[in-house]
């Protein structure tokens, strides 16, 4: 317990079973859109940024638990908004990350959901209905998936380095964010972009990546996976911490490249991305 009044362990315990029984709702839902039935879809900020009936009903499923679970503690959701409070635990929950790949019939989306005290995270959770694989953090207490301990990779420098990235939805930026990977793709290995900022930093935690960036990222995209892969080993900076890569990077690295990478990252623009 390493604030006054917060039990991580129990935290994380909540995040885990929350984050299941919303996954399971999502995978119904995926697993019947595989058989023809139809799930509404509507857009956010544009035609590419979409949002679906499942994702509503999965962030209604999330809230209606945490008030039982834990009432009077606030929800920041992706759909249905919400304000951190000013002291105790907040809730970030990313109902879908990965909305995109869902509707495809992409395997790779998730339910992320974490707890948050003073806007930094101390247990969260990120499960995937399509393998139901749980993947899980309590600060301090190391990360693990399905139960296993998890260890982030060494790389033994910048040219045997994997690296995850994303795009954003606007136009414009996704042009600028091209020019950056390819300035970088020429000095590691390879660049994957999967499509669910959660699962990136938790495949970082696994040393299925062994480093990711991403800009633009909102609280909920980040905020159980971010846990999850500094738990793990990584070297990790928030948005706002790390301006050579840009006031809104999201940047997790095994440690063996961390720093020359970051310097890699800088070089290549990723400041004016």
């Amino acid at each position: 317990m390493s604030d006054v009044g917060v039990d991580e362990s129990l935290l994380k315990s909540v995040a885990v079973q929350v984050a299941t029984e919303a996954s399971a709702l999502v995978r119904e839902a995926w697993e019947g859109m595989a058989t023809g039935r139809s799930v509404a879809v509507g857009t956010k900020s544009g035609a590419t940024d979409v949002v679906t009936a499942v994702d509503h009903e999965s962030e209604r499923l999330v809230r209606s638990r945490l008030a039982s679970l834990r009432p009077g503690e606030p929800v920041l959701g992706e759909e249905g908004g919400g304000t951190a409070g000013d002291d105790g635990v907040t809730w970030v929950v990313d109902p879908i990350d990965g909305t995109v790949n869902f509707l495809y019939g992409l395997p790779w989306f998730a339910v992320s959901v974490a707890a948050q005290v003073g806007g930094v995270s101390v247990a969260g959770a990120v499960v995937e209905p399509a393998s139901g694989r749980v993947w899980s953090a309590a600060r301090g207490q190391g990360a693990f998936l399905d139960g296993r301990r998890l260890a982030v990779s060494a790389p033994a420098g910048l040219e045997v380095t994997l690296v995850g990235t994303g795009f954003a939805y606007s136009p414009a930026r996704r042009t600028r964010q091209s020019r950056f990977a390819a300035s970088l793709l020429g000095q590691v290995r390879d660049i994957r972009r999967n499509g669910a900022a959660s699962l990136d930093l938790c495949a970082v935690a696994a040393g299925w990546l062994d480093a990711y960036v991403e800009h633009g990222l909102n609280r909920w995209d980040w905020a159980a996976g971010a846990l999850i892969a500094a738990e793990a080993g990584a070297e990790v900076s928030l948005p706002g911490t790390a301006p050579e890569l840009g006031q809104d990077a999201t940047y997790a690295a095994a440690p063996s490249i961390a720093d020359p990478l970051r310097k890699v990252l800088a070089d290549c623009g990723a400041a004016e991305v």
